[in-house]
């Protein structure tokens, strides 16, 4: 589904992915941990092409990511991002949030678009809010409409960069309840978390980044809970006092 061979990026002098390599296979979920500064976001952009890598490969499928191809705003579409901060459009209410992309970028006729919206509004719990505006929902209910948002785009794949990051401790489990179903569903998705817990339970492969590079991955149970390189050993005994 996903292949990143040697990805590098740079920000003027400073090298943030050092030659990143990694295979996401259909109906994977792929969890990248580490401290911030590692590069775990700054990969996930350029998998989305929102962030223009400088050297190696990405392809999405049999298409090679490229900001500058035609065809981009399709690949885009292929490939939903989930950021930390909803991005929810202020001034639309909830279902036209989430129609928006299907409509403009996708060219679904409105009733059909709307009939989608709010079987996924229903998915993640957020029917009974449709004429609400974002600023009358909470952090979490924010992230689950930016869920549906994503998915009404029909995506073969989903990247979530810190879904948690912004929420308040007792809005976390509704969003991750989402995530765990989508997991189920056998949604393809790389999930930028510092949620350790639903990495256990939920990822295939836990990814360690560490100073732009992978410093250690592998299933979830074994990079968890009995990790080799001694940086993942101190980062998870920080993380877990």
């Amino acid at each position: 589904m996903i292949t990143i061979s040697n990805v590098r990026k740079h920000y003027g002098n400073l090298e943030v992915l050092k030659g990143i390599s990694l295979d996401v296979s259909t109906g994977e979920v792929v969890c990248l941990i580490g401290p911030s500064g590692s590069g775990k976001s700054t990969l996930l952009r350029c998998i989305n092409a929102l962030e223009t890598y400088d050297g190696g490969d990405i392809h999405i499928g049999d298409r090679r990511v490229d900001a500058a191809s035609r065809d981009i705003h399709q690949l885009r579409a292929s490939v939903g991002m989930v950021f930390q901060r909803f991005n929810l459009f202020p001034h639309r209410t909830v279902l036209e949030n989430v129609i928006e992309g299907a409509v403009q970028v996708r060219r679904e006729r409105k009733q059909g678009a709307t009939d989608y919206a709010m079987e996924l509004l229903t998915k993640v719990g957020m029917q009974h809010k449709r004429d609400c505006m974002p600023h009358q929902l909470s952090g979490g209910q924010q992230q689950r409409v930016a869920i549906a948002r994503a998915l009404a785009m029909r995506p073969t794949a989903l990247l979530f960069d810190e879904p948690t990051s912004a929420l308040d401790p007792e809005l976390v489990g509704d969003v991750l309840a989402v995530m765990r179903e989508l997991a189920r569903e056998g949604m393809t998705m790389v999930v930028v978390t510092h949620e350790m817990g639903f990495a256990r339970e939920v990822a295939d492969k836990v990814c360690f980044l560490c100073d732009g590079v992978i410093a250690e991955s592998g299933p979830a149970a074994q990079v968890l809970e009995s990790p080799r390189h001694p940086r993942t050993q101190d980062f998870l005994r920080r993380v877990r006092r």
